[in-house]
């Protein structure tokens, strides 16, 4: 199994050249099952471990993520990507310290978004969101772990879907010190094209969050670097529960369980993990 300084190196050096898509597990199941595909890294989804323990996106504290961020990492030989929403924190020395304990838990990245939580003012100002940046920037340095970096800009998922503003805060992220800039909820090409232009030659994360034509290799031809899907499997595999428990309770029936994974091959596949892992 690689170190964790090992699986910085390489999660860095993916962002280099080409473009690879970062699927999001939300326990130690679903981040085996996707390594067995052969994906280079994973992501962490805070949607999908909400869901997971009966709580909303965003209704997790910091202390509960990272637990789960240490049992990611520790489940699985890739690197792993925090979604940290924001920090769990509003002032920036508050971020900072957040992400210190994030880069302990043995991540190989983080994501620092300028959504606030806060009904009355979802976006933070323009100032606040990159001394924020700023301040997750230098507490990375000053852990010399190498963990990368990626700010997100929240416009299109928080009342404000402006392509200009999304643009204005992923440059002045990316001066902040940010390895990476996302854009969550633009889903244009043009948009993509434009975010990717603006902040080269800075990655650029696209989010693949719903039922798209756009493929890996097209945005690839685009010039995304990475691709991740958020809480969408997350969200496919609740439609598959909900589907299949319905017809039970409205109709008697079983026929949503068809196309379940078979029992053997689960079986199989976290067998075969357990036995690579014989410590845990």
């Amino acid at each position: 199994m690689p170190t964790i300084d090992e699986k910085r190196r390489i999660f860095r050096s993916l962002h280099e050249t080409g473009c690879f898509a970062i699927p999001n597990p939300w326990d130690i199941g679903t981040a085996r099952y996707l390594q067995s595909l052969g994906f280079k890294a994973l992501a962490s989804t805070s949607a999908g471990f909400a869901f997971s323990r009966g709580r909303p996106d965003g209704g997790v504290s910091r202390e509960e993520m990272l637990a789960h961020l240490r049992e990611i990492v520790a489940a699985t030989d890739l690197p792993v990507n925090a979604d940290f929403e924001n920090g769990y924190a509003h002032e920036p020395d508050a971020v900072a310290e957040s992400v210190r304990l994030c880069v302990e838990t043995g991540v190989a990245g983080l994501s620092i978004e300028d959504a606030s939580g806060l009904p009355d003012k979802p976006l933070y100002d323009f100032d606040q969101a990159v001394a924020r940046v700023r301040a997750a920037r230098a507490a990375i340095d000053r852990s010399g772990s190498g963990a990368l970096l990626t700010g997100r800009a929240e416009c299109f998922l928080h009342g404000r879907p402006e392509l200009d503003e999304a643009i204005r805060r992923l440059v002045a992220f990316a001066q902040a010190g940010a390895d990476c800039l996302y854009a969550p909820g633009i889903r244009t090409s043009e948009q993509i094209s434009a975010v990717i232009e603006a902040v080269a030659p800075k990655p650029v994360n696209v989010l693949v969050g719903f039922a798209s034509e756009l493929s890996v290799a097209d945005l690839t031809a685009l010039g995304a670097r990475r691709i991740s899907v958020g809480g969408a499997l997350s969200r496919a595999a609740w439609g598959g529960f909900i589907r299949a428990a319905k017809l039970i309770a409205e109709k008697g029936r079983f026929d949503g369980f068809a196309d379940a994974a078979p029992h053997a091959d689960l079986n199989r596949l976290f067998r075969e993990g357990q036995a690579q892992r014989p410590s845990q």
